[in-house]
């Protein structure tokens, strides 16, 4: 049996992305190969797939998806753009989503405030991704950019939620062996309430 490379684990990945989603164990993959790609002696991460403006623009895009607050950092500082090209490069139909998404926004962008995303005012970005995520702006002049926008939105998330940031943010601390297993007083008493038993 051959041994199965780093390549392979991102095709499949990729091809799971297309089919509907990765399991956490499989994104701890995409981490892991991130993580080697940003070591030390590799220096800063270096996009695959992306050229550097379109990187920069699915860094903006990230960030606006899922900003740092007060709590948590961000969907940027979690690895999310990283975790994308990532898997981007592993997967040509999955790579051609974003580069004719990142295009899109381009054009729309320079169509409705004259300039590409990333330059357009912080305002302006959030306008037109407005129109993206609600379906009651859907028209079919948007219908790639809501498309795409779906795409990303879908991976940024997972790529945040499954990085150390994002299991730290929403306070996971890990499986934990239980000597014996007491269902919780509030429980039964939420459930016979429920029931018109208790």
């Amino acid at each position: 049996m051959s041994e199965v490379t780093r390549r392979d684990w991102l095709t499949a990945l990729g091809a799971a992305m297309l089919s509907g989603g990765i399991s956490a164990e499989a994104a701890q993959h995409v981490h892991q190969a991130v993580a080697e790609a940003k070591k030390p002696a590799a220096g800063a991460y270096k996009p695959k797939v992306f050229t550097a403006h379109e990187y920069k623009t699915l860094q903006v895009l990230a960030d606006l998806i899922i900003p740092a607050d007060e709590v948590s950092k961000g969907a940027v500082e979690a690895g999310a753009p990283e975790f994308i090209d990532l898997l981007c490069s592993g997967n040509s139909q999955l790579a051609l989503i974003y580069t004719g998404g990142l295009g899109w926004l381009d054009r729309e962008s320079r169509k409705r405030f004259g300039s590409v995303f990333i330059e357009a005012k912080p305002e302006q970005q959030r306008a037109l991704l407005d129109l993206l995520a609600y379906s009651r702006n859907a028209k079919p002049e948007l219908a790639p950019g809501i498309h795409f926008f779906n795409w990303a939105r879908r991976m940024v998330v997972d790529a945040f939620y499954t990085s150390p940031i994002g299991i730290a943010d929403v306070g996971y601390k890990g499986n934990k062996g239980m000597a014996k297993f007491e269902v919780p007083v509030e429980a039964i008493q939420y459930a016979l309430k429920r029931s018109g038993l208790g």
